[in-house]
């Protein structure tokens, strides 16, 4: 079983990974403060682990890096947005389950190799 977990990261350190990134990038919006934030936290650990060495998960605290949030034209949290290639491919708006975010991820994934 992987430990992996979902990387807090700021706006310049988003920008490095989606640049680098081989794989997709999964990227949660989100504050401290928000309840459904919190309540979305356990099936992003899960899908970290799960998607190890295929995807990433990274977190970015919109209150600590609001300059991402106005850049990706995020109005609403928690907002998930998946990246292939260093470009949006989709995005979620509210909570979401696991199961939504693995299909996510496959759906880019299985593009990649398409």
């Amino acid at each position: 079983m992987s430990d992996a977990t979902p990387m807090n990261v700021t706006g310049t350190e988003l920008d490095r990974l989606l640049r680098e990134s081989d794989g997709p990038v999964l990227l949660d919006l989100w504050a401290p403060w928000c309840a459904p934030c919190r309540a979305i936290a356990p099936a992003l650990e899960s899908v970290a682990r799960a998607y190890d060495g295929r995807a990433s998960v990274v977190k970015v605290n919109i209150d600590e890096s609001p300059e991402v949030a106005r850049r990706l034209g995020v109005s609403s949290i928690p907002t998930l947005i998946v990246f292939d290639r260093g470009a949006e491919a989709l995005r979620l708006v509210g909570v979401q389950s696991e199961s939504a975010l693995s299909r996510a991820l496959d759906e880019v994934i299985g593009a990649q190799t398409a």
